[in-house]
């Protein structure tokens, strides 16, 4: 089978033309069936889209020849000699499978002339004079690309000045400067690199104490111990977790529809920030996420651990109120191997579901290889009631220690809620005597009785306390169902697992799941395979193979995607440009010698994501300071070769959370669920059937939530809560999608967030607050805003401005109370500087 998957693979090459050979012999009547019968249909219906006079061909599928319709196109051959009656052009023309043409189906006199002419044998006079476009068989000539090249180690070039280099990537850069005749600007200020480092690091700025004891360290590991701390911080975890959430689709929602909750995709986050904080080597990273259900553990916790990761896999946008199953099973899949093509091999593997690439040497095969291992591993099912599904979650192991806690919370959980059936059923008993004592006296109004009177403030006080056994009925009623709803306390992650019959995939003909093709094997990728795909064992599904297909030291594309991530994380920009397309179209990598000699060392070093981070920030490269050099700007203006380093505008996390923590507001958090399931007001349709699936909105938030990291927050598909709009302005990922790389967007809508914004004019305040009650003295107060804000002294010329500036504003304030005066006038010089451009970018 494995063969058969090689002969299948085709590569895109140049067009060659070739002339159809020569039709065969047909009678006169059958070649005057097609004039009159077929080609005037072929000429008014089809050859708008499917001829070389089409301006784009549509599906590669030419009509206006025999050779043509015989070869098909992405779809497949449009007749088939054999099987005549399954014919795929029949099928569109009754609109079985496509519907064609478009604009309405021909009637059915026009149809079973198309089934007559194809059980003549086709006859049709017309050559291909112009030719197919050919599509060449060679794996050699994919592997040709240098993505698909192994990696090799290339020797350190030799550089100008070799001094002037901290590490020997250095002198990689060195030496295409020396190449193109420029020169490195000079090194930044100790105040810039420690903002820059603890900003990329963490998503933290520094402290005054931080950088108090930097700028006092002259040892030569200051630097060092600088970056030490900093990836040591459980703050690096969160802020490198968000880099990868952001290549998963990742939200706190299933898909766009009923907004409907994903009670447990935070674990998947959670697991990522304990991954990152704890340096997990690359490669098993790669082999969790794929297939962590199916590896050794050692412990509760790690197999827990495992069995999260692969929420990698479910944690994207499930349209799970689709009605049709097959359909929302196939775009699922399509969203998963985009995923890994993407996030782990920098390939456009989700242009394949329908057609071969058309620019890389990836085919159908191909796709449906990998899909098909997906597909055995079945990720939603279908609820017995509505046309909603679920996702799959699993149960996770637990320590005796946990076991013992959750029974502890299970049992209090029961003993809340048999109280409140308790006080439901107290309630109807009341509810009956003070009805029936109200239909008493109603009687006796009505009979005349001379106690009317003295029954009048008797029956208005029953009738208020129905009223509020009534409110109070409806309260409990919301608050049992919420209480039975959430009963179970176990643990639970959206995670993958093999199903019952795992089996190779058709490929679906135009991406379409009920126009099934050809069964393929399950595999992977050829042109970056170095040997055959591993046979998958019986009732395997194949994805612990290709978890150690995609982690193996051999695969040229995991290594190099995944440093030039961390590369771009750091600079601005990869290597490559092109972060998430490694492909034919994508841009070539500006310093190749420079991704390989990286990508060895990651191989080298156990695959360690800190030790390569380390390496970087600690390069004579990252360095470098911000500031423009003209010369050097008309040869390369966007510091491609890395004369400089370029400034990098917040993302909206780093800035938000820069807020909390420059106001000393921000609170640490170990994680936990984001969505505030508990309160029953933020949920709705907590039924075990019924028509609409349960959902969520965030009404109330949690006490504290405010001042957690972003990455804590929320993460809603349609909608923002109030705490994170800020990502609605600054370029956050939309939670349907996946990006390696965020946009940096300059529009009017971020200033006016900036100046108007609550969380701005909150966090001024907060911090006016905090300077005030820390000293009396204006200076004191002046340096700590400058230290805390842009994390460095305030200049006297500074100085001098922001004192003119609240002597001015505390005399145009109408506020008799001087402290008011003062307070409102600090509001506003911090409101100025957390609007500046020092704070807003890191240089």
């Amino acid at each position: 089978m494995r063969n058969l998957v090689s002969a299948l693979f085709v590569l895109i090459a140049p067009t060659s033309f070739i002339h159809a050979s020569e039709p065969p012999k047909f009678t006169e009547a059958e070649l005057t069936f097609f004039e009159s019968k077929i080609r005037p249909v072929l000429v008014e219906h089809c050859h708008e889209c499917h001829s070389a006079d089409s301006k784009i061909l549509q599906g590669g599928l030419r009509v206006d020849h025999r050779a043509g319709l015989l070869t098909g196109g992405d779809s497949g051959a449009a007749i088939d000699p054999d099987k005549p009656a399954d014919s795929l052009l029949l099928k569109a023309l009754r609109h079985d499978v496509f519907a064609m043409p478009p604009k309405g189906k021909l009637p059915d006199s026009i149809i079973r002339d198309f089934e007559t002419w194809i059980a003549m044998g086709v006859p049709d006079p017309r050559e291909a004079v112009t030719g197919l476009t050919q599509r060449a068989v060679s794996l050699e000539e994919g592997r040709r690309h240098w993505a698909f090249q192994i990696i090799t180690d290339p020797p350190v070039p030799a550089v100008s000045d070799s001094n002037w280099s901290l590490d020997p990537l250095d002198h990689f850069v060195l030496a295409k400067l020396d190449a193109a005749g420029l020169r490195p600007v000079a090194d930044a200020n100790r105040h810039v690199w420690l903002r820059r480092v603890s900003l990329d690091l963490t998503g933290l700025p520094p402290t005054p104490a931080d950088i108090d004891a930097f700028v006092r360290d002259d040892s030569p590991d200051a630097y060092a111990v600088v970056v030490d701390r900093l990836l040591g911080s459980r703050a690096f975890g969160e802020r490198w977790a968000r880099h990868w959430l952001d290549l998963t689709g990742y939200a706190d929602m299933m898909g766009t529809s009923n907004n409907v909750f994903a009670e447990h995709a935070w674990r998947y986050r959670d697991y990522l920030i304990d991954a990152y904080a704890k340096d997990k080597p690359f490669d098993r990273f790669v082999r969790e996420q794929i297939a962590g259900d199916l590896m050794p553990a050692g412990s509760p916790e790690e197999q827990a651990e495992n069995i999260t990761a692969t929420g990698f896999l479910m944690v994207g946008d499930v349209e799970i109120v689709e009605p049709d199953k097959a359909k929302m099973e196939a775009d699922h899949i399509d969203t998963q191997v985009t995923k890994i093509g993407m996030a782990f091999l920098g390939m456009t593997l989700g242009c394949v579901r329908c057609h071969d690439h058309k620019f890389d040497p990836i085919t159908l095969p191909e796709y449906y290889g990998i899909a098909g291992i997906l597909r055995s591993s079945p990720a939603t099912h279908k609820i017995p009631f509505g046309v909603w599904s679920r996702l799959n979650a699993t149960d996770l192991p637990e320590t005796s220690e946990q076991l013992a806690a959750r029974t502890k919370q299970e049992a209090e959980h029961e003993a809340h809620l048999a109280a409140m059936n308790n006080e439901r059923s107290q309630l109807e008993t009341e509810k009956g005597s003070v009805l029936e004592e109200l239909k008493k006296l109603e009687q006796a109004a009505s009979a005349g009785s001379e106690t009317v009177e003295a029954n009048k403030a008797r029956a208005e006080s029953l009738t208020k306390r129905r009223d509020e056994i009534a409110g109070r009925q409806g309260t409990l009623g919301r608050l049992i169902q919420h209480a039975e709803f959430f009963r179970s306390k176990a643990p639970r992650a959206y995670a993958m697992h093999d199903g019952d019959q795992p089996a190779d995939m058709p490929i679906y003909i135009r991406g379409n799941p009920y126009a099934p093709g050809a069964v393929v094997p399950r595999s992977a990728m050829l042109v970056p395979s170095w040997e055959a795909f591993p046979e998958i064992p019986a009732g395997q599904s194949g994805r612990l193979q290709l978890a150690e297909w995609l982690a193996d030291r051999r695969n040229p594309l995991t290594p190099r995607v995944a440093v030039n991530r961390i590369w771009q994380k750091l600079f601005g920009e990869g290597i490559v440009r092109s972060v998430d397309y490694f492909g034919t179209r994508g841009d070539l990598p500006s310093h190749p010698e420079l991704l390989d000699h990286l990508a060895t060392r990651f191989l080298q070093n156990g695959w360690s994501q800190k030790q390569l981070i380390r390496d970087l920030v600690l390069s004579r490269t990252y360095r470098l300071s911000s500031t423009n050099d003209a010369a050097s700007a008309a040869v390369d203006p966007d510091s491609r070769l890395l004369w400089r380093m370029n400034p990098q505008r917040l993302d909206a996390e780093a800035l938000r959370d820069s807020l909390l923590a420059i106001s000393g507001e921000l609170i640490a958090s170990n994680g936990g669920p984001g969505l505030v399931l508990e309160d029953v007001d933020n949920c709705g349709d907590l039924v075990q059937a019924g028509v609409n699936p349960p959902n969520y909105a965030h009404r109330k938030p949690r006490p504290g939530q405010e001042f957690q990291r972003t990455i804590y927050l929320p993460v809603l598909r349609i909608n923002t809560t109030g705490d994170d709009r800020i990502r609605t302005h600054f370029d956050f990922v939309n939670p349907a999608q996946i990006a390696g790389q965020r946009s940096q967007t300059v529009v009017p809508t971020q200033a006016l967030f900036v100046m108007n914004g609550d969380l701005f004019r909150k966090r001024a305040k907060g911090l006016a607050d905090s300077l005030l009650a820390e000293s009396p003295e204006t200076g004191t107060r002046l340096e700590q805003l400058w230290l805390r804000v842009v994390n460095r002294p305030i200049s006297d010329a500074e100085r001098s401005t922001a004192a003119a500036f609240l002597t001015e504003l505390g005399a145009m304030i109408n506020e008799t109370d001087s402290a008011a005066r003062d307070s409102l006038a600090w509001q506003e010089l911090c409101h100025s500087l957390l609007a500046s451009n020092e704070f807003l970018f890191r240089l």
